[in-house]
């Protein structure tokens, strides 16, 4: 009748089993197309770059990604899983440039963009058999066979066809600022990215530095000041002595209050606000309001200029854009002080050192009050030649210039701080916030749009709606757009070399149209660099030749592109792609938030504010999985040693086990503990429990040939009904939960009503299976026990599809050939109402507290649990409660 059950099976032996019994009846594609095309449900794959091994934290996500879509196929829906590799950036040329010992873009470039970018292409698959590998393993159902590539030039054109839909909104637009920049990427960063890598306790100096005012300043000042005692310096704080060589301004607070001390011989201004910052001997000899300082000047701490530096202002007459400059002395702001409420009296000296060519703030100061701009510092971080630190890196001439400082007495104070520090989250570098030219998106001009579509989305963990996510979106900043690199999709814009102008192109069609030579585009077989550099388009202002603009697009873009990409769109598959749009289900990790949940997001708002995108969101539901750590909390990380190997955890205990414990240990949300002892005890926990009680089941059906089909129904008895309400309360329970994208309330329901079902049902009912005589009873018990298990293996299967398989083959295929192969082309089971009996739950539930009490009482008591009692009390709380 059933198969016999292994009641010592090896459950990864029995996976490979399932896998094989999968693959010859291409049970996937069968389940996919079984369910009706006007009712889809759709799930977008986040890509993966295959040019590392995947790890633990892959499964994790792949396993919520896998299971929603198999649920929302048995409850009836169409659920194509289409898949898709990330195949740009950073992360694929850091690899490639530690395989050919490159360690700049210079070297880059001798060695040749071509070739370059050919050995990314190939490293972007390196490890593509252990992804598939893994994703088949682990049971995480996609199509891999039609997977989208972001490297393939469809998907390029569509990335394009992004672009040019907002730069003809105005929407893109290039300009110099501060941006994040990473010197070993010799690339700007997006704001997303910086989020990626602050660390956290980073050490950093922390020094007081003197600014000497002219003796022009000290005559304004007038009777402020005592008549005697020589210069003043007005005293800054900073933590970069790196970018003091840039330094062109302070800042002070006009309305607070500033204290004049004698000190060493020399007298210092600093904020009153701020006295335990000064040496207790020093005297207090005057104080004055912050406004009185404004607007005078002090002597510079260097001359970049004499280094080689060129020097530049913002030009008041050019819009505050930047003008170079011969004679310093014709800025009139050159070397000033400035008035801000920014300036903050809660940490430092309340003075502000103020170098444009460095943070954002210094750089908008600078645009507004008509700065000098010196960037004494290089793309690649160095100081230059004509400098006491020449070549050296930024951080590492820290020391040398507060040495400098101590020598020349301008070094008030020196010491460390630990703080927050952004690191380039792909290489670790140290980021500078550098001015230069960068092309950006205009999402500040939609930003109430993002807020507003944010409404639309359900968040799981709900927090992260208005949090995490949220404030990110409150804090919102235009997009950085470009990259200085190589590997990427290029930015489809070209500049005439003549007149200036700007034109962007949004398909290979646009690129034809304007190409000099049309018969080039023809010939391009590849989007990338250096071959889409060669082609020369038209100017559509004064017909001259016009070039395209050498960076690249942020990596990020791509992925958030997916939903237009995938399908070719808008060139072609319109229908697909509103279909398809938007998603009814992602999920990533929950740093995603500002990486592939942010620009899917800001894409979808961006492109439907303009018209292009039917929706302004991309995804209406989204789990955002917490970090996996290490039995000790710490995260997993190769630098650790501590980062497990999936492949290991599953050859040992089974994907289902790995799977049940990432579902079951903490909410989706919620860090969590891992180590396979704890994959282990949910296999023992839950697993065995399961299996042995099926194996019990299948042994003494097979001793009594029942035949669930043949046998009737029996009469139920109360422990009976009891449990088949229990399982129908169950099966809403579950549903419920899964609607509500909750995985871990549903799987403990799943895991405790297993539990029940071994320790209280079958146990109460093991006489009724071992007496000889089938009858009414008998079969009522088989019957009950029976439903039981096929009904947990359908409510098992998006969970643990390979253990809900082999259970269901075995009870349903066997004695039913007429039912569906696989447990994943049932329906999902409905609850039956009428079976539910709260009142009969409610009086087992008090009965089993009882027992359980009864037990702890006895091995309180060091009572053996077969010696009887003579009598036994147990205290209720209601009077309900006491009725027999």
């Amino acid at each position: 009748m059933f198969d016999a059950v292994d009641s010592r099976q090896s459950f990864p032996r029995l996976e490979e089993e399932i896998l094989e019994f999968w693959k010859r009846h291409d049970t996937f594609k069968k389940s996919v197309e079984a369910r009706p095309e006007d009712k889809p449900y759709v799930f977008y794959e986040g890509p993966p770059t295959a040019n590392a091994r995947p790890g633990v934290h892959h499964v994790l996500t792949r396993a919520f990604k896998d299971l929603f879509p198999r649920y929302k196929t048995m409850r009836g829906y169409r659920v194509p899983r289409k898949g898709g590799w990330d195949t740009h950036g950073l992360p694929v040329e850091l690899e490639v440039e530690r395989e050919l010992g490159l360690k700049s873009k210079l070297e880059i470039e001798k060695f040749g963009v071509e070739e370059f970018n050919r050995r990314c292409r190939e490293s972007v698959f390196r490890y593509v058999k252990e992804w598939a590998k893994l994703t088949e393993r682990i049971a995480f159902w996609i199509d891999m066979d039609d997977p989208y590539i972001t490297y393939d030039n469809e998907y390029i054109e569509s990335v394009w066809w992004v672009i040019k839909s907002l730069w003809d909104k105005g929407l893109i637009y290039q300009d110099r600022r501060s941006t994040p920049h990473c010197p070993r990427c010799e690339t700007s960063l997006s704001d997303a990215e910086v989020a990626l890598g602050y660390k956290e306790n980073t050490p950093d100096p922390s020094v007081s530095v003197k600014f000497r005012l002219t003796a022009e300043s000290l005559a304004a000042l007038g009777d402020k000041l005592p008549a005697a005692g020589g210069a003043v310096y007005v005293v800054a704080w900073t933590t970069t002595p790196w970018t003091l060589p840039g330094n062109t301004a302070l800042a002070v607070k006009p309305d607070a209050t500033y204290s004049v001390y004698e000190v060493e011989g020399s007298r210092i201004v600093v904020a009153s606000e701020r006295r335990q910052d000064v040496p207790e001997e020093a005297t207090e000899v005057a104080t004055l309001p912050g406004s009185a300082l404004v607007g005078l000047h002090y002597e510079p701490l260097y001359e970049p200029v004499t280094w080689g530096v060129p020097a530049s202002w913002f030009d008041p007459a050019q819009d505050g854009r930047l003008a170079s400059v011969d004679d310093l002395g014709t800025v009139e702001n050159a070397y000033v002080v400035l008035g801000g409420e920014f300036v903050s009296l809660d940490d430092g000296t309340g003075v502000v050192h103020v170098a444009p060519a460095f943070g954002a703030e210094d750089f908008q100061l600078g645009k507004e009050n008509g700065l000098l701009f010196l960037q004494p510092v290089d793309l690649r971080g160095n100081l230059p030649d004509g400098s006491p630190w020449a070549g050296q890196f930024v951080k590492d001439a820290d020391a040398g210039i507060m040495d400098d400082l101590t020598e020349r007495g301008l070094l008030f104070k020196r010491g460390e701080i630990r703080h927050t520090y952004p690191f380039c989250w792909r290489c670790d570098t140290p980021l500078l916030y550098y001015a230069k030219p960068t092309w950006y998106i205009r999402t500040t001009a939609v930003k109430d749009r993002l807020i507003e579509s944010n409404e639309k989305i359900n968040w799981y963990p709900d927090h992260i709606k208005h949090g995490r996510f949220g404030n990110w979106l409150q804090n919102n900043v235009d997009w950085a757009l470009s990259r200085e690199r190589y590997w990427g999709t290029p930015l489809p814009v070209w500049g005439c070399t003549s007149c200036g102008a700007n034109q962007c192109i949004g398909s290979r069609v646009d690129l034809k149209e304007r190409a000099v030579d049309p018969a080039a585009v023809d010939a391009l077989d590849d989007f990338h660099r250096p071959y889409i550099d060669r082609i020369e388009l038209k100017c559509t202002e004064c017909g001259g030749v016009a070039k395209r603009a050498p960076e690249l697009m942020d990596v990020w873009l791509d992925s958030g592109a997916m939903p237009y990409a995938q399908w070719h769109y808008p060139r072609e598959n319109e229908e697909k792609f509103r279909a398809n749009f938007p998603a009814d289900f992602i999920c990533e990790a929950v740093d995603q938030t500002r990486g592939w949940f942010y620009t899917l997001h800001a894409e979808a708002v961006l492109l439907n504010s303009v018209g292009e995108a039917p929706e302004s969101i991309a995804f209406r539901n989204v789990i955002s999985t917490g970090h996996i750590l290490d039995e000790k909390g710490r995260k997993m990380s190769k630098s650790l040693g501590n980062a497990a190997d999936p492949f290991e955890v599953i050859e040992q205990t089974g994907a289902d086990a790995l799977r049940w414990y990432l579902y079951t240990a903490t909410r989706p949300g919620d860090a969590r503990r891992f180590s396979i002892k704890l994959v282990q005890e949910s296999l023992r926990r839950f697993f065995l429990t399961y299996w042995n009680t099926y194996s019990f089941f299948v042994t003494y059906a097979n001793l009594d040939d029942f035949d669930p089909t043949q046998a009737g129904a029996g009469e139920p008895t109360e422990l009976d009904r009891w449990v088949l309400s229990e399982l129908n309360a169950l099966v809403q329970k579950v549903t419920d939960g899964l609607d509500d994208y909750d995985p871990t309330t549903t799987g403990r329901a799943i895991q405790d009503f297993v539990t029940d079902l071994s320790n209280w049902y079958v146990r109460r009912s093991r006489r009724r299976f071992w007496r000889g005589e089938m009858d009414e009873d008998k079969v009522a018990a088989y019957q009950t026990l029976y439903t039981c298990l096929v009904t947990v293996s359908k409510l098992l299967a998006p969970f643990a599809p390979f253990v809900a398989e082999a259970v269901y083959r075995n009870l349903v295929c066997s004695v039913d050939k007429e039912a569906p192969e696989s447990v994943h082309l049932t329906d999902w089971p409905e609850a039956e109402a009428d079976l539910v009996d709260q009142a009969l739950m409610d009086e087992t539930r008090l009965v089993m507290r009882v027992v359980s009490l009864g037990r702890a009482a006895r091995q309180k008591s060091q009572m053996k649990v077969r010696q009887p009692l003579a009598s036994a009390t147990a205290f209720v709380q209601t009077t309900a409660q006491k009725e027999p």
